[in-house]
């Protein structure tokens, strides 16, 4: 009024068309980019099926699941669609005027011109969701299409276990979906019916319309129907439902929440009933009290009254009420796992300290002190070479007949470790066309014996490595293998091979030779990996990897092919993702070539009755890996098959799966799904049958379920008063022990001589639970060429006062000469590292072997040195460098045999030990050093002081010498 008038708002600046072209030009490529992302992530995978031969694996899984996926999206898109379309085609076309209608109008007049394209998106939206959901449930759809007999039956319904494995899963997601189709359809409806009119809220009677009534009954009675339906299949999941005694039914289950689920699959049918009528009589009294009695029904039948009977008719006798059911668990559980035929035998450990030395060194010959865990370094010392050479951090143990004789081996890969090169020699080039893969196999001998296997010898025997006459897998082959690793479970994410038709090879090799300093080069020829050559492949994959050097290297031309996913169990995963792989990939040198093994596990959670348990804890031990890719969607399982033996060639990559458990329904419901990608079991090669094994994580599944389940006596097992468990790893006390791989001597019942000799074998022991006392050995035939392979053998012990691996352990620690070769390791600045406490039965009794490492802490160099072997037999403990001797020690007779020297006389070596070898100078003197502080410490049990010092003295000296030859 005062002032001067107001200016105009001035209006917002045009934005100039050059803007707006940036933005739409950005989003374009936004969009471009991000479709051409999921286009090369696509087609690369289908790339590598088809590069492995396993093209039609690929094609299943995408048909399926794109089958799936359109299925369930069009199913719920439509009837989305046409519950929409139904409730504005039957609106009301005349509204009494209100509050409520006016402030409708708006939104209808907003709405009207845009309703096709809306119903259009709510329902395209709603199917993408749907279809989603139904491309997650291609194993439950694949196990239903292919489904066969198990030819055993549940105890309740008497219905074939294959329907609750393979029907049960399935047909609970179609009713699942049916519910959620139907209620998305109700609200989709509701939506529509209010905008137009069909729902008024604001009235105090006909709040729906006719037509809105009708399609809500109709939609009401399709829910309730099938949950009626759900309520029926409830019925079966009982026998898988998780108890705080048992899995499966038990007393409550089968008298009052059996009964309760039937009542209310009775009321929801006429619910049903009641809703479907509705669409002609128009009242909802009769569907209402319907839906307040199955509401009332359901807290009453489904959770007080099963609560009623728990707490008044089972809990003040349960032992007696659930003996039934506890007996149909106990039954179901041992057939699900493999435990049902365990030959267990009473076992007395009675050992004769006055026995031959001689037969316990028989028995004991072959007995593996080599531990594979504690020898990493030493096989990278000794034997890698090169920096950017390495071994797993847990080698593997296997057998190879030599000269005759089984004899066990510690081994590993010597796979690339690009962590070891200098960081400015990390650049794309070396990281993927150079250093592109490991070479060849290290191998000891597991006994401590050397080739001749006639004595053993103070430290690491080698069958395998990089001095001559270390080549004893070479020479059981017959001529060389080939040695380059490319598949391996540490080899690159990525590496392009193939050199240019005129260029030289640029792929580092192992040099030939210790103290040759030139690089060997050589060129992948292989089958596998998938051509980069063409401008396509090249950018797809710079693409995939994010990494723009494919296009610009010299180094990516005409012949090059990409290798990833290299990892052997990623690979058996891919090609069979219905399997559970072993977490324990082996490599074994066969056929000229080095092969990765890998036991595949075909499982599930619904066998009815048996123990549902975690995977990954029934596996868990101290030396336990990443956990295995699992098929469900948690690790809880109740069923497992070694199915399948799988192998990965490490030069070329070839996967092949055998089928090893013909008989099992799962592995064949899956071979029916997809035909071509296991073979028959006789068509595995004699040469690689000799290398299948048991394979751990079933026989630590199979021991975890063992440790109760060894008790088939209802009352027995309700009391918990025999009740086993693995002990803790004496050297990881958070840890549970793993088992051990050893020839045992295995014998006939009632006989005193073995029956099939040393058998390659499994073994663990228990405990009493919350106990020390040994309660059992158990040991299964590993040997996949004899008849008893999968034979599991307990040997329950018979006198409860039989110390268990915690007792021993302290036992020998406490011990007045270990504690004295202990005493000296502390004064030479040594730490002792003590190996796998081993348990077997030798004799008469069982005999404890522990094998006792050294190292120096002070030197980055030093590595494990295999120094003392500690034995535990009938009481008394013995230590000397070898396990003969130990047992000498034990038996307190002196070892008349002439052991392998640990000092050559005369200045010669051992045959396998060339002068000119580093590795054999260093291991001399710390031979050598181990014998001077044995010396020192027989001087300190006599009190000779200065001899003792002298001899300390004499250690540490050879000691650092052997350091700065490693050095060198």
């Amino acid at each position: 009024m005062f002032g001067q008038p107001a200016r105009p708002a001035a209006e917002p600046p045009a934005v100039p068309r050059r803007s707006r072209a940036l933005v739409i030009t950005a989003a374009v490529l936004l969009v471009g980019f991000l479709l051409l992302t999921a286009f090369a992530s696509f087609w690369t995978e289908r790339q590598w099926f088809d590069s492995f031969g396993f093209g039609g694996v690929f094609s299943t899984l995408l048909w399926t699941r794109v089958g799936l996926f359109v299925t369930s999206g069009v199913v719920m898109g439509a009837f989305v669609a046409l519950n929409m379309y139904l409730a504005y085609r039957f609106r009301p076309y005349f509204r009494p005027a209100s509050s409520e209608q006016d402030n409708l109008d708006r939104y209808r007049g907003a709405v009207t011109p845009l309703r096709g394209w809306l119903l259009a998106g709510v329902s395209v939206v709603l199917g993408l969701f749907a279809g989603a959901s139904g491309a997650g449930q291609w194993r439950e759809f694949t196990l239903w299409r292919n489904s066969v007999p198990f030819g055993t039956k549940d105890p309740f319904f008497d219905r074939d276990v294959s329907y609750y494995v393979f029907e049960l899963p399935w047909w609970h997601y179609v009713v699942d979906f049916t519910m959620a189709v139907a209620v998305i359809g109700l609200l989709a409806a509701a939506v529509v019916h209010y905008l137009y009119g069909g729902i008024r809220l604001q009235v105090s009677r006909d709040r729906l319309s006719p037509a809105a009534q009708a399609q809500f009954s109709a939609l009401l009675g399709l829910f309730v129907l099938a949950k009626g339906v759900d309520y029926w299949l409830d019925r079966f999941d009982l026998l898988n439902e998780e108890g705080s005694l048992i899995t499966g039914m038990n007393f409550t289950d089968d008298k009052a929440v059996l009964p309760a689920k039937n009542i209310l699959l009775g009321i929801s049918i006429i619910c049903a009933v009641l809703f479907f009528l509705n669409i002609w009589r128009k009242t909802w009294v009769l569907p209402s009290v319907g839906v307040a009695l199955l509401a009332l029904s359901a807290i009453l039948l489904g959770l007080i009254w099963p609560g009623v009977v728990q707490r008044f008719q089972v809990s003040p006798s349960e032992p007696d009420k659930e003996a039934p059911y506890i007996e149909k668990n106990i039954a179901a559980t041992r057939a699900a796992y493999g435990i049902d035929d365990v030959d267990v035998k009473r076992y007395t450990s009675a050992p004769e300290l006055d026995a031959q030395l001689a037969a316990l060194d028989a028995d004991t010959s072959s007995v593996p002190l080599v531990d594979p865990q504690l020898v990493k370094q030493t096989f990278e010392q000794q034997q890698q070479v090169r920096a950017y050479y390495t071994v797993a951090d847990v080698l593997d143990v296997d057998r190879y007949t030599l000269g005759g004789q089984e004899r066990a081996m510690v081994l590993g890969v010597r796979e690339l470790d690009q962590e070891g090169l200098a960081p400015g020699d990390r650049n794309w080039s070396n990281l993927h066309t150079v250093y592109t893969h490991g070479t060849g196999m290290i191998a000891a001998y597991a006994n401590q014996r050397p080739g001749d296997n006639r004595s053993q010898a103070a430290g690491i025997q080698w069958a395998e490595g990089q001095e001559d006459g270390q080549s004893a897998l070479a020479e059981m082959e017959g001529e060389p293998y080939e040695p380059r690793v490319y598949f391996g479970e540490l080899s690159p994410s990525y590496s392009i091979v193939g050199k240019a038709s005129d260029g030289p090879d640029v792929e580092l090799d192992l040099p030939q030779g210790e103290e040759d300093d030139t690089s060997a080069a050589t060129t992948y020829d292989g089958d596998a990996g998938v051509p980069v050559g063409g401008l396509f492949n090249k950018l797809l994959y710079a693409v995939k990897f994010g990494e723009p050097n494919m296009l610009l290297s010299s180094r990516v031309n005409e012949n090059s092919k990409i290798l990833y996913d290299r990892n052997p169990r990623r690979m058996v995963e891919k090609v069979a993702p219905w399997l559970t792989v072993d977490a324990d990939p082996y490599p074994v040198v066969v056929d000229g070539r080095i092969q990765w093994i890998l036991d595949g596990y075909t499982v599930t959670d619904q066998y009815p009755q048996s123990e549902r348990e975690s995977f990954e804890d029934m596996t868990d031990d101290s030396l336990q890996q990443a956990p295995g890719f699992q098929t469900l969607p948690t690790d809880e399982v109740n069923y497992v098959r070694n199915a399948v033996k799988a192998t990965v060639d490490a030069y070329d990559g070839t996967v092949k799966l055998y089928a090893w458990d013909e008989e099992d329904p799962i592995l064949q419901a899956w071979r029916g799904a997809f035909p071509d990608v296991v073979q028959d079991k006789d068509e595995i090669p004699e040469s690689l049958m000799s290398h299948l094994r048991y394979p751990e994580d079933l026989f630590k599944a199979q021991r975890f379920q063992f440790a109760r389940y060894h008790v088939q006596d209802p009352k027995d097992w309700y009391q918990n008063n025999n009740r086993w468990e693995v002990p803790e790893d004496p050297n990881d006390k958070d840890n549970q022990q793993p088992p051990y791989r050893l020839f045992l001597n295995r014998q006939a019942e009632g006989e005193e001589e073995p029956a099939e000799g040393q058998v390659w074998s499994l073994t663990s022991v228990y405990v009493p639970r919350d106990k020390a006392n040994l309660a059992a050995f158990v040991s299964v035939n590993s040997d996949a060429n004899s008849p008893d392979y999968g034979k599991i053998e307990a040997l329950e012990l018979a006198d409860e006062r039989t110390n268990g691996p915690a007792l021993v352990a302290n036992e020998i620690a406490s011990d007045e000469d270990v504690r004295d070769e202990l005493f000296s390791f502390d004064q030479g600045g040594i730490n002792p590292r003590y190996g796998n406490l081993l348990t077997m039965p030798v004799g008469d009794g069982l005999m404890y072997v522990q094998p006792l490492y050294a190292a120096r802490d002070s030197s980055e160099s030093s590595y494990p040195i295999l120094s003392f072997v500690l034995v535990s037999y009938g009481g008394r403990v013995g230590i000397d460098t070898t396990l003969r001797g130990a047992i000498a020690d034990v038996l307190g007779v002196e070892d008349s045999e002439t052991a392998t020297p640990t000092e050559p006389e005369g200045g010669e070596e051992t045959p396998s030990e060339p002068a000119e070898s580093v590795n054999a100078q260093v291991r001399k003197l710390l031979d050598q050093a181990a014998a001077k502080f044995e010396e020192a410490g027989a001087a300190q049990r006599e009190g000779d002081t200065v001899g003792w010092a002298e001899a300390i003295a004499d250690a540490e000296a050879l000691i650092d010498e052997a350091v700065e030859l490693t050095d060198e």
